[in-house]
């Protein structure tokens, strides 16, 4: 299962079924999963983790050192869940010490070409990442977020679940969950509905969801004003998700 031209250092960990294209190489460090397929030359370096059926195309670069001028080649590392598909040119940093140590991936996620993940990102579970989406420095995405091409999220911000973010967006500041954000300094256009509606969400939790962004977004109050109006008429997990998020946010959020 391994090309005759794969470079893989007799240390790497490599599941019996793992499939290794030509001229790929797999570096010392690397754990690889049952049911794993790279093309050919994808590169996996680093104390780098990949779980059980996930597709790897050529030229993706994985576990390779984060482009922060502070790391001294620290025994940091990249972990990937299950059931990935990674695209053409993808690139995912491994993480730094003041980071944490570890960039993660969570499992289910389409990664398209030329997206890039870069050292100590947290990312969730079913997202996609359209085609040049790029993830900087220490930003962490919840699961069943969708980026659309060409986008881009500064360091240290947060995106909430089921997030749709537009093509060719800047995203200086946190996306609040159930939402979709778009412009070259992202501001939010009203829940994302269709996204909504194809994970089943029940008519009645979006239609709290509605009555919550018209208080916090389309009212002239002050945000602190309008998650108390939240927190007393307002109820339910998906409620309390977004009171959390907005309240926990560091960066402040797009509005």
């Amino acid at each position: 299962m391994i090309h005759p031209t794969a470079i893989v250092d007799k240390k790497a960990e490599i599941a019996a079924d793992v499939e290794i294209g030509p001229y790929s190489i797999v570096e010392e460090g690397a754990r690889i999963g049952s049911g794993t397929r790279l093309g050919s030359h994808v590169v996996i370096q680093g104390n780098t983790t990949i779980g059980t059926n996930c597709s790897i195309s050529p030229f993706a670069s994985i576990g390779g050192p984060p482009q922060d001028i502070g790391y001294k080649y620290e025994p940091t590392t990249v972990v990937i869940g299950s059931n990935n598909t990674i695209k053409e040119y993808v690139t995912i940093n491994r993480g730094t010490t003041k980071g944490g140590g570890v960039t993660e991936v969570g499992s289910n996620n389409f990664i398209m070409a030329y997206a890039h993940i870069a050292h100590d990102c947290k990312v969730g579970s079913n997202i996609i990442m359209a085609n040049g989406a790029t993830l900087a420095g220490h930003v962490e995405i919840s699961d069943s977020v969708i980026f659309s091409g060409l986008c881009a999220v500064h360091q240290f911000c947060k995106v909430g679940r089921y997030a749709f973010i537009s093509g060719l967006t800047g995203i200086p500041k946190d996306v609040p969950p159930f939402v979709i954000a778009a412009g070259d300094r992202a501001k939010l256009y009203g829940l994302n509905l269709v996204g909504l509606e194809r994970h089943n969400f029940p008519k009645e939790e979006i239609l709290k969801l509605k009555k919550a962004y018209r208080i916090l977004f389309r009212s002239a109050l002050p945000l602190k004003t309008s998650l108390k109006i939240i927190k007393e008429d307002l109820d339910g997990d998906n409620i309390r998700y977004l009171i959390e998020f907005i309240e926990s946010s560091q960066r402040g959020i797009c509005r």
